[in-house]
């Protein structure tokens, strides 16, 4: 059996076990690292697996990443207004610097700090991921910030709906909140959909406004990257070609009137590759390794968490 079949088995167990009753907030990706890393520390993983799963988890991961711009358009930008644009990324940028000095302050190794940055400050695992191309973290350390901000993400969800009444905030403000401040799409659909239907569709477009910055944070991070080495002007730049790529699907998905057939289609294969690829991730994470990273990332994504629902609610007010 290869390494991407046990990738794929993987997958599919992440999508059945979200079935089954109380699993259903969870997305299929966050499942797939838990079930495989459950898999590979139990039975371990045989060498002749490793080079399909690490197929899965770099090729087929960023190649998912870029198909995701084709649910993306310039005009849901537009569609948030200017103000709503403007928390959206005020609040992604205060939250992603209030998370690596933090993270400095507590002893947080910086490339963990900013993985958990990322997931707490644009989309939870996907940014994770494609932050991990430049940030160049362990596989342990990617699995800790994935479990981290989907421990906190899952509770913000569940926060989010019991605060709202008691904050003044009408259907569309609230749905901009949790579009601005939750981790993952399925967790702000899930919270924002229990306030009312405007409350959903706003939430879910400012979601997906915020995954739409992914590009540029990456971009960024991978030139601070190549400006921090020792050797910068040689140093090939760790700017990863598919954000670029990422970057021209959304383009073309905004300025060419794509079939919504094609990308209906398209959606679904495109969350089966990022589970194979989180589904790779876990089964090359090891529990012993993660339980060496201590409690200090917990902290430190539990406050990111807390500051970014606190600085996009106070935005919010503002504005």
């Amino acid at each position: 059996m290869s390494g991407v079949l046990l990738a794929l088995i993987v997958s599919g167990a992440a999508f059945t076990a979200r079935n089954l009753p109380g699993l259903g907030f969870l997305s299929p990706m966050i499942l797939a690292v838990i079930i495989g890393a459950l898999f590979s520390n139990i039975a371990g993983l045989p060498a002749h697996l490793k080079p399909g799963v690490g197929f899965c988890q770099r090729s087929l991961l960023r190649l998912a990443i870029v198909l995701l711009g084709f649910q993306l358009t310039v005009g849901q930008l537009v569609s948030v207004g200017g103000k709503g644009v403007a928390i959206i990324a005020a609040a992604l940028v205060g939250t992603f610097l209030f998370t690596r000095t933090l993270g400095r302050l507590l002893g947080v190794d910086r490339r963990l700090a900013e993985l958990i940055a990322a997931g707490t400050s644009i989309c939870g695992a996907s940014a994770i991921v494609a932050t991990n191309t430049v940030t160049r973290g362990s596989e342990d350390e990617v699995a800790y910030a994935v479990a981290a901000i989907t421990l906190f993400g899952t509770l913000a969800m569940l926060l989010f709906p019991l605060l709202g009444p008691h904050l003044g905030l009408d259907q569309h403000r609230f749905g901009l909140w949790a579009g601005a401040s939750i981790h993952e799409i399925a967790q702000v659909i899930g919270a924002s959909f229990q306030n009312g239907a405007q409350s959903g569709e706003i939430g879910t477009v400012a979601k997906l406004a915020r995954v739409a910055m992914l590009a540029p944070v990456v971009i960024l991070l991978g030139l601070f990257s190549r400006r921090g080495t020792k050797d910068g002007v040689t140093a090939r730049p760790p700017v990863p070609w598919f954000i670029f790529a990422f970057i021209a699907v959304v383009a073309l998905n905004s300025a060419v009137e794509i079939p919504a057939s094609l990308t209906t289609a398209i959606a679904p294969i495109t969350t089966l590759m990022l589970t194979m690829g989180l589904a790779a991730m876990g089964l090359q994470t090891r529990f012993s390794q993660i339980r060496a990273l201590g409690f200090r990332p917990l902290l430190l994504a539990f406050s990111a968490s807390v500051f970014i629902a606190g600085f996009s609610l106070l935005l919010l007010k503002l504005v």
